[in-house]
């Protein structure tokens, strides 16, 4: 970690309130019930926004080392989900023609 003095929080404070405001929002709550049937945890968005207004007002260095490892645990849960489909170069040769037809259909 850098020094106490020229090191900044991963991002600015607001940022953290504002992802902790939207994790508690209805809308939220409800579309990560729907995909997940779970409720979302928002508790880590609360200790980093605790963390960073410790880092801003106090400098401490227990804020300064649970907010680095917060950001790398997300940079890390980010890498771990690839990609489902595979980009496409260029479409298919034959997209121009008519989808087949099932026999159900006619």
């Amino acid at each position: 970690m850098a020094d106490r003095g020229g090191w900044r929080t991963p991002r600015p404070c607001e940022a953290y309130r504002a992802e902790w405001q939207l994790c508690r929002s209805a809308g939220h709550f409800l579309h990560h019930y729907y995909v997940h049937g779970e409720r979302p945890a928002c508790e880590q968005w609360r200790r980093d926004l605790d963390s960073c207004r410790e880092w801003k007002d106090r400098r401490s260095t227990e804020a300064q080392r649970s907010l680095c490892e917060s950001e790398r645990g997300r940079v890390q849960a980010a890498r771990k989900h690839a990609l489902v489909w595979t980009p496409r170069q260029r479409p298919p040769a034959d997209w121009h023609l008519p989808l087949p037809q099932d026999e159900k259909d006619e």
